[in-house]
């Protein structure tokens, strides 16, 4: 890991600040339902920004995509809609699935279990 700026690394805060908003601030805004509900959202928001910080699988990713021929999913997608892989399914499938994986995993993490 780069820890440009040392510590704490941009995930340990987004981690803490998610924490203070998970525990002590809606802890404190209970009757203030509004305020309590925009507090938990805000903390998951930090969690997803936290587990993409964290992520080490772009690496995987890449390397899945320029073995189909490609730099980004960007392009992957263009050249799918523009039917460049129909006679490619069982190469694409996979790496489609491990995109979607990846995705879940930063998104909705134990979703895809």
């Amino acid at each position: 890991m780069n820890w440009l700026y040392g510590r704490p690394t941009a995930a340990e805060l987004v981690a803490a600040v998610a924490s203070f908003l998970e525990t002590d601030v809606r802890a404190a805004t209970v009757d203030a339902k509004q305020v309590n509900f925009h507090a938990r959202v805000a903390a998951n928001v930090l969690r997803t920004v936290e587990r993409e910080l964290l992520d080490t699988s772009e690496g995987e990713v890449a390397a899945a995509l320029n073995g189909l021929g490609f730099a980004d999913e960007p392009e992957l997608a263009a050249a799918i809609r523009a039917g460049a892989l129909d006679d490619r399914g069982a190469e694409l499938l996979p790496v489609l699935r491990m995109l979607v994986r990846h995705r879940l995993a930063i998104a909705h993490p134990g979703y895809a279990e």
